[in-house]
Order: structure tokens, then C-alpha cells, then sequence
């Protein structure tokens, strides 16, 4: 997100940046160039200064030179038009020095120089119209010496050439270093002008490829859209304000039988032979375009190409067009016929399948109440049978033979075995018609409770037979579920009961019980044994009413206890099944949904 952030910032600014870039580097290079120009006119200015400088200086010599020979040539008795043009020369030397004076305004020094030679030239031209005037026979030699010795202008002269020519070659220095700079700066400005102009070239390219790319990306976007519309088999059609059809998809136009390649724009209501004329279709629509409306499963009949009057669910809402400045409608068309009249079929025959259940319902209900009142009516009789058997034989006593012995020990024990399948009977009945009470029941508590009064039996029977038995437990910890807590006991007491049983034939017996909690929070327990077992192609008649896998005179029982263990297992939501091979032990597996998680945090405070 962050470099999509990034790409826009750049395509915003980007035009901005590369013309103040260019402004840069044209105006600068143009200062800066302009300011070398300058400075280099100023330079050469100074140079041809003090080249003027030179050449005052110069014509001052010669002007000096030319009055002073002229004055000697004169005092020689030598009277020429030439030589007094040449002494005339000593007017021009006062404009020389003020020229000179002029060009040096500038520097103090100079200026001083300049002055102690004017001074001195005005007295050398004085000595040299003196002696000019002297006549050749006069004594000439002390103007001669004062011309020559006494004031000297040479030195003066010397130190203001050698003072300029220092100038001079400052300022050539100068010129010279400001001339490179300015081929420096001119062949960085052309360097870096190429580049900006390389790097104008290359962002030109890289936006037409990347308008290339956006217009390839554009026209394989539109492909992939037109192709979802021409192969998705829901009709698709795109309407405008006046619900004139501007797009439709094959599956559109196979549906009310149109040309899919005609470019004929046609109204809505044309479609279809009368399918589309229902007043109420075309106000839902046009509230859709005008108030923005959707219109969500609206259930529509009509009459199709086909000739076929058909359930269809229309489904529309407003879309913006993204080539122009305008909204059309996006209605796709769905035929539930066929779903309608198949929920139909399914509404039916659920009603017919309540009914049934009702009918199960009751025929069970009333086979719980058949059993239950049996259970109690059996019970008199077969008291009655036991009672008298044991009086009879009470009243035969010594007389009774060994057959009349045989046949009452028969009675009374079979009376004993209906007394306990008719207990049996009520517990299973009972264990479908009580009211559920739902706690939170301690599993460790419970089985602890069930091993107790199983360990109790087993030390009474020891003692009445004289054969004790050893049966080694092993119990995982249990946790707390929300149950029927007489419920529950039932269980425990019927799995571990059968453990205790089918391991009779084993000494030690070992008994286990295993807990795992499994992923999606439900538990599964597990009631391992040593024992017989039993061969698992019967497994399927194990948890029904009255069904045996062994002898009752191997291992006594009803055949109702399993059935039972089912009965709750299936009410509180799980289910049970077992696992076994014969003489190899058996394992019973039940599982009980997680939603009879108890609050453990409760017991943990």
C-alpha cells in the first residue's frame, strides 16, 4: 500500500518537478554565465586600463625625452622649426600627467607617485626652457647638471610601471581564472542539460509504456469481463433510463429467444412476447435507476421463449457507467422453477413426514406405557409364583423327593429372572419417559462411587462362595460435565457391571477407563477390559433390546443393560460403540458433544 502510495505521489508531481528541474538548470548556467561574462568584461577592462596606463606613461617619456633634447639641441646655438615643435611638446606633458592621473585615481599610491612626477617634470621643463634660452657662449654646465641629476624622474617612472605591470598580471590572473570557469560551467550545464534531456526521454518513454501497458491491461480486463459475461449462464442485461436493453449476455438472450449479435437498442417491454410488460417489474426498476432502490429475490412469473410460464428471481441494482457520465440498472435473471416446485415437493412431504412422526410418537408412547403397566401387572403374579414355590417346598420339606426338589428350585429361579428383566424393563422404560435434570456431574466422583459398590458385590460374592476374585483398576482423570447425573450412573454402572462380569474368567481382571478431549471439544470416554470379549461381525445387534452375544448360563443378564447405556447416550446428544475380539478383551467407546462442558472455573476457586 505503501509504494501504491508512492507511485501516486510521483505521478502527481512529477511534471512539476521536471519543469522546475529545467528551469533550474537553464537559468542557473544562464546567471551564472552571465556573471562570468561580466566579471571577464570587467577583467579585460582592467587589463586594457592598465595597458592605458603603460602607454600615458610612455608618451610621457617621450614627451619628456623630446622637450629635453630639444632644449640641449637649442643651447647649441641650433634654431629649427623642428626642434621648437619638439619644445612645444612640454605643453602636452601637463595633460599627459592629468590622463595619467586619471587612470589611477583608483590607487593611492599611484596617485602619490604621480604627483612627485609632476613636480619633478615641471622643474626639468623649467630647466629646459632656461637653458633652451642660453646663449652657446654661456656657461651651460649647471643647467645641464640640474637637468640631468638634480631632478630625476626615472626611479618614479620605473616604480610606476613595475607597480602596474603587477596589476597587470593580477588582473590577466584573474581574466584567465574566470575564463576557465566559465568553459567549466558551460560544459557542466551542457552535461547536465543532457541529462535532464536523457532523463526526460526516458520517463517519456517509461509513461508511454506504461500507458501501453494500462491500455493492454484496460483491453484484457474488458476481454476477461465480457468473457465471465458471455460464459456465466445467469441471464445478465444492462438497462438505461428509459429500461432500453444497452447490454445483454447469451444466456439473456437464449432465455426470451433474442439475436445475440443484433445492435438493435430495444425496450425492455418488447422482450420476450409480453414478459416484461408487468406494470409493477417496471416501476420496481425505474425506482432502482431514479431512488437509488435495490431489489433483492423479487419473485416474478412469466411466459419464456419456450412457451413456458416460469418462476423467476430478479435481482437489480444502480451501477455507474465507467465510459461516460451516466447509471444504467444491472439485472440479473434467475429461473427457480424447477427449486420452487421442488421446495414445493419437500414442504409436502415434510408435512407427511410430521405426520408419520406423530404417528411413531405416539406408537411409541404407547409402547412405553404397554411395557411399563405390564412390568407392574407381572409383577404380583410373579411374586405370588416365587412366594408359593418357596412355601411349597417349605411344607414338602423332608418328604419332597429329588425331581419334586428339581422342578421347585426351577420355578423359583426362573421367577427370580422374570422379577429382574421386568426391573430392567421399567429402568429402560423409565430411561425414556423421566424428565432430563441437567447438572454438573463429576465424572471421577461417579465412577469412584460405581468401582465402590461393584468392589462391594464382589467381596460379598467372595465370601459366599469361598473364591475371591482380583480385578486391577485403572482410572484416567475424569472431568465435570452438565448431565442427568441418575442418568449418567446408569451408564457407569452398566459398563463397569459388564467389564466386572465378562472378566470373570480372568484373575487378575483388569478394568481401565480413558478420557481425551477431542479437537472440537467434545470427550470421549472409554471402558476397557481383559475379558471374553465377543466377535465383532454381531456388533450390530450388541446395543438392542433383549439381544445376547453370549449364554445366559455363562454370563447371566437381561440383554437390557447396553440398550439402556444407549437410550441415555443418545438423549444427552452422543453416541457408543465398541470395539472387541473373542477372548481378547472388549472396549467401549461413548462420546458426548462439548456442549456439555461444565464450568470448571467455579470448582477451581
Amino acid at each position: 500500500m505503501a509504494l501504491a502510495f508512492s507511485d501516486e505521489i510521483w505521478d502527481r508531481w512529477r511534471l512539476p518537478a521536471l519543469a522546475l528541474a529545467a528551469a533550474a538548470i537553464i537559468v542557473v548556467p544562464w546567471v551564472t554565465l552571465r556573471k562570468l561574462s561580466d566579471d571577464n568584461v570587467e577583467a579585460m577592462r582592467w587589463v586594457t586600463h592598465t595597458q592605458d596606463v603603460g602607454v600615458v606613461v610612455y608618451q610621457l617619456q617621450a614627451d619628456v625625452r623630446d622637450v629635453e633634447s630639444a632644449a640641449l639641441t637649442m643651447s647649441k646655438g641650433i634654431d629649427a622649426p623642428g626642434l621648437r615643435e619638439r619644445l612645444g611638446q612640454a605643453k602636452e606633458i601637463p595633460l599627459r600627467l592629468q590622463r595619467l592621473a586619471e587612470l589611477t585615481r583608483d590607487n593611492p599610491e599611484q596617485l602619490v607617485r604621480i604627483g612627485r612626477i609632476q613636480s619633478m617634470v615641471e622643474r626639468r621643463m623649467e630647466v629646459a626652457r632656461q637653458l633652451a634660452k642660453a646663449s652657446p657662449n654661456s656657461d651651460q654646465r649647471e643647467l645641464v647638471q640640474d637637468l640631468t641629476t638634480r631632478y630625476p624622474i626615472r626611479g618614479l617612472i620605473e616604480e610606476l610601471q613595475a607597480s602596474e605591470e603587477k596589476l597587470l598580471a593580477q588582473r590577466t590572473a584573474t581574466f584567465q581564472k574566470q575564463q576557465r570557469q566559465g568553459e567549466f560551467v558551460s560544459w557542466t550545464a551542457l552535461a547536465i542539460q543532457l541529462a535532464l534531456l536523457g532523463l526526460v526521454l526516458w520517463l517519456l518513454y517509461r509513461q508511454a509504456g506504461h500507458r501501453a501497458a494500462a491500455e493492454r491491461a484496460s483491453l484484457r480486463s474488458a476481454a476477461r469481463a465480457a468473457s465471465v459475461l458471455h460464459t456465466v449462464r445467469e441471464p445478465i442485461v444492462l438497462l438505461d433510463r428509459e429500461l432500453k436493453v444497452q447490454l445483454h449476455n447469451p444466456a439473456f438472450a437464449e432465455l426470451y429467444g433474442l439475436e445475440d449479435d443484433s445492435g438493435e437498442v430495444r425496450s425492455l417491454d418488447s422482450i420476450g412476447d409480453g414478459a416484461w410488460t408487468d406494470a409493477v417489474v417496471r416501476q420496481r426498476l425505474t425506482d432502482v435507476l431514479l431512488r437509488g432502490r435495490e431489489l433483492w429475490d423479487y419473485e416474478h412469473e412469466q411466459r419464456t421463449a419456450d412457451d413456458q410460464v416460469r418462476t423467476m428471481l430478479i435481482n437489480a441494482r444502480r451501477m455507474p457507467l465507467p465510459d461516460k457520465d451516466d447509471e444504467v440498472v444491472l439485472m440479473t435473471v434467475s429461473d427457480v422453477t424447477v427449486q420452487r416446485a421442488v421446495q414445493q415437493r419437500v414442504e409436502e412431504l415434510n408435512r407427511q413426514l410430521e405426520g408419520k412422526v406423530e404417528q411413531v410418537s405416539e406408537v411409541n408412547r404407547e409402547l412405553e406405557a404397554f411395557s411399563y403397566s405390564v412390568s407392574h401387572d407381572l409383577r404380583a403374579p410373579l411374586r405370588h409364583i416365587g412366594g408359593f414355590s418357596d412355601k411349597l417346598a417349605r411344607h414338602l420339606g423332608d418328604d419332597a423327593d429329588e425331581k419334586s426338589l428339581h422342578y421347585l428350585g426351577v420355578i423359583s429361579n426362573s421367577a427370580r429372572r422374570m422379577a429382574a428383566l421386568i426391573d430392567d424393563l421399567l429402568v429402560y422404560s423409565r430411561l425414556g419417559r423421566a424428565a432430563m435434570r441437567m447438572q454438573a456431574v463429576d465424572m471421577q466422583s461417579l465412577v469412584a462411587d460405581t468401582r465402590a459398590m461393584l468392589d462391594a458385590n464382589l467381596q460379598t460374592e467372595a465370601e459366599e462362595t469361598g473364591v475371591p476374585r482380583h480385578v486391577e483398576w485403572k482410572i484416567a482423570p475424569l472431568p465435570i460435565l452438565v448431565s442427568d447425573e441418575n442418568m449418567m450412573r446408569q451408564v457407569w454402572l452398566n459398563l463397569l457391571g459388564n467389564a466386572i462380569k465378562y472378566s470373570s474368567n480372568r484373575d487378575p481382571a483388569r478394568i481401565e477407563v480413558e478420557y481425551q478431549q477431542q479437537p472440537d471439544g467434545g470427550h470421549l470416554f472409554t471402558v476397557r477390559d481383559n475379558g471374553a470379549g465377543f466377535d465383532m461381525a454381531y456388533a450390530a445387534k450388541l446395543f438392542g433390546v433383549f439381544q445376547r452375544l453370549h449364554k445366559a448360563s455363562e454370563y447371566p443378564g437381561t440383554g437390557i443393560g447396553l440398550a439402556s447405556v444407549r437410550r441415555v447416550l443418545t438423549r444427552h446428544g452422543g453416541r457408543i460403540w465398541a470395539e472387541s475380539a473373542v477372548d481378547q478383551g472388549a472396549s467401549f467407546h461413548f462420546l458426548l458433544p462439548p456442549a456439555l462442558d461444565a464450568i470448571n472455573k467455579g470448582s477451581a476457586a
